[in-house]
């Protein structure tokens, strides 16, 4: 590889890093901006009651004025400093990572000579950040709108999941695929049929159980549902709560609606918050049976470690869950409940690629 090939590879490879930590560290930003109710606590977009931060805000509130920016649905909420900056500090983050992911698409198009990253690849990135970003205009502007508050957090799950993507295949990341092919390899030579097919395909179910599962969990958060079951494993004292499923899924209940502490009636939560519990089995299942499908087949050495991961990941989560019910939904733990769902698809993610080795170079390499 020559080497001005090798300075891309080793600064994309850098942006990727950043780019994923700085991606995971938004998307549980996110969730604690959400679940300490701070989500309009800058009522106006990009920025704070018309300023860069929450202190000019501050200053006008000091001055006894009203906010510069403040339109008229929010003429009457009243400036709380402590969620303004929170909610500016997520936003500080978001900005940065697009800017990173800007410099990672700028440097696919210098590269794309070397092909570290198809220039498709790079352009669906870029626009699922710019999608993300209105996507955070619309949560504000728009009162905590529950299907925009859920496409907010999917649409940044999938940045994570885009950027983990990119830096599993970059050339440092391939040492997965020259195991897992002589472990194959040598399989077929033993006469055995290679089960990467039935892996990668198992794999895919559990990561579309998972996708949906995460969008659950978005709405049963951005309908304040999480409350509504507040025992485990029954659900108000009942294996089958009185639940209102007609109503617990309008995805459109019309503009100037405020959503900060939810608009449904109890039934309706309980109707979300148990088809969430729901969708947790499943995506279990599938998730598990896809990690000891690999882990007790020949010819995926490499897959196997992923594999554990995978289980590891699960179980945090599962542990997170369950403690975050029985312990009455603390802050901390539902901030880690965000931060594990993320782990998971990382890990889930993983274990797609390293079973993924044997498919032709131009369908899994961005």
């Amino acid at each position: 590889m020559a080497p001005h090939a090798n300075n891309f590879t080793r600064w994309m490879r850098r942006l990727a890093i950043a780019g994923v930590l700085l991606c995971f560290v938004v998307v549980v930003l996110g969730a604690y901006v959400r679940l300490t109710a701070a989500g309009l606590g800058c009522p106006d977009w990009p920025g704070c009651y018309g300023h860069l931060t929450p202190l000019g805000a501050a200053h006008d509130a000091a001055q006894g004025g009203a906010p510069a920016a403040a339109d008229p649905p929010y003429a009457s909420r009243p400036l709380i400093p402590g969620k303004a900056w929170r909610e500016m500090i997520h936003r500080y983050a978001a900005g940065t990572l697009a800017l990173v992911v800007v410099a990672i698409s700028a440097l696919a198009l210098r590269a794309h000579r070397q092909r570290l990253v198809s220039i498709p690849f790079a352009l669906v990135l870029l626009t699922t950040v710019i999608v993300q970003a209105v996507l955070g205009m619309l949560t504000v502007t728009w009162q905590l709108k529950p299907l925009i508050v859920t496409l907010h957090l999917l649409f940044g799950m999938t940045t994570l999941a885009l950027l983990w993507w990119l830096l599993l295949s970059l050339p440092a990341a391939g040492s997965w695929s020259a195991r897992a092919r002589a472990g194959a390899a040598a399989d077929a030579r033993r006469g055995g049929a290679s089960p990467i097919g039935s892996a990668r395909r198992l794999t895919l179910i559990a990561l579309a159980a998972l996708a949906v599962q995460i969008a659950l969990g978005g709405w049963t958060s951005s309908n304040y549902a999480a409350v509504a079951c507040p025992d485990l494993p029954t659900c108000q004292n009942a294996w089958w709560p009185h639940a209102d499923f007609r109503n617990a899924f309008v995805l459109w209940r019309g503009l100037n609606i405020d959503y900060e502490g939810g608009v449904l009636e109890n039934p309706a939560r309980v109707a979300i918050h148990l088809t969430h519990r729901l969708g947790a089995l499943l995506a279990s299942v599938a998730l598990a049976l896809a990690a000891l499908f690999v882990l007790r087949r020949r010819g995926l050495p490499a897959a196997r470690p992923v594999a554990w991961a995978v289980l590891a990941a699960l179980g945090l989560q599962l542990l997170i869950g369950a403690s975050m019910v029985l312990r009455a939904f603390p802050l901390w733990l539902a901030t880690a409940h965000t931060a594990g769902a993320a782990l998971l698809l990382l890990a889930a993610l993983a274990l797609l690629r390293s079973v993924s080795v044997n498919t032709p170079a131009r369908a899994y390499r961005p």
